[in-house]
């Protein structure tokens, strides 16, 4: 990137060196993603000139640092993004975005990345590179129902038809929720949003908690805010019902106001969910492994390295687009 509120640029960089402990992948697939959007353009995220983007990719591994173990020349691999130590007992756990060293893993926009080998998992032969791309948005989604403490036949609402409240709808339907609605603001990721799981949409940016409701046939037991935007909060205090669970899973870092007496009235419990497990990345990994098609709906095109600039900009605004992914 070039610095805030600056388009993408392709430059000519070395070729990364494995240091101990660490590999090169030659990238096959990388997904854009809501977040690489939102590093362009906000301090928060700490990205800055000179930074590569990318955190969604998989690939080959075509060089070995010392001591680098258990992969080999030539395996093909999704890039789990969350840097950690490996050692350490929270790396151990699979809980690595706890870890003292965290940092997410960037550098999916380009030829080749470094990463570390804690950091792969090796594709099985079922699954293609972009399979491996869009592991990533599937494991944050599942964090997310999994914190939900979601119960067979429960009524599910999902706020936002992009990548990640598409996945929380297949993973939800998964996990034997009877109904699953789908809001959006936009009508044109319905036919997906079914694909998915979804067994209803609300499409009525005039009236989102009656068009929900109607959808729905009551009130929600679990709504998923997977937009990140001010206001969806006392939106989903409004379609939940009472002693329901509110799952905040869209990166809003704007400040936010909602009426916490009507939150509190309700006995409403308010879960916020970042990252993942490597277990749940796995188990992402392991429904494609096993079949599931659904998933594969969310890529809706597939650029060459050259072209990432200017698509970068039009995801700016929103269009028919879901999952972009880079051939590099």
């Amino acid at each position: 990137m070039q610095g805030l509120h600056r388009p993408l640029a392709i430059e000519t960089v070395p070729d990364p060196t494995p240091g101990a402990g660490e590999l090169v992948v030659r990238v096959g697939r990388c997904g854009i993603c809501g977040s690489d959007l939102h590093m362009t353009e906000d301090p928060a995220y700490g990205k800055a000139a000179g930074d590569v983007l990318g955190h969604e990719f998989a690939g080959e591994v075509v060089a070995l640092g010392r001591d680098t173990t258990g992969l080999a020349l030539g395996d093909l691999v999704a890039v789990m993004p969350l840097q950690s130590c490996g050692t350490c007992q929270t790396c151990l756990a699979g809980e690595v975005a706890w870890c003292d060293q965290f940092g997410l893993q960037g550098g999916g926009f380009a030829e080749y990345a470094v990463t570390r080998a804690n950091q792969c998992i090796r594709l099985p032969r079922s699954a293609s590179l972009a399979d491996g791309a869009i592991i990533e948005p599937l494991a944050v989604a599942l964090h997310g129902v999994n914190m939900a403490g979601l119960n067979t036949g429960d009524a599910v609402l999902v706020l936002g038809a992009g990548p990640i409240g598409l996945a929380v709808a297949f993973w939800a339907r998964r996990r034997g929720a009877a109904k699953v609605v789908v809001q959006d603001i936009a009508p044109h990721q319905q036919a997906r949003a079914l694909g998915m799981g979804a067994t209803g949409l609300a499409i009525d940016p005039s009236d989102p908690v009656g068009a929900a409701a109607r959808a729905l046939g009551g009130k929600a037991d679990v709504v998923f805010e997977c937009v990140g935007r001010p206001g969806l909060i006392a939106q989903a205090v409004d379609q939940v019902r009472n002693r329901g669970t509110i799952v905040l899973l869209g990166l809003c870092t704007r400040p936010d106001t909602f009426n916490s007496f009507a939150m509190l009235s309700k006995e409403v419990r308010l879960i916020t969910s970042a990252f993942f497990t490597r277990s749940e990345y796995e188990a992402a990994l392991d429904a494609l492994d096993a079949g599931a098609a659904q998933p594969r709906l969310l890529i809706t095109d597939t650029i060459a390295l050259d072209q990432t600039p200017v698509r970068f900009e039009a995801l700016r605004t929103r269009g028919h687009d879901c999952k972009v992914l880079i051939a590099p």
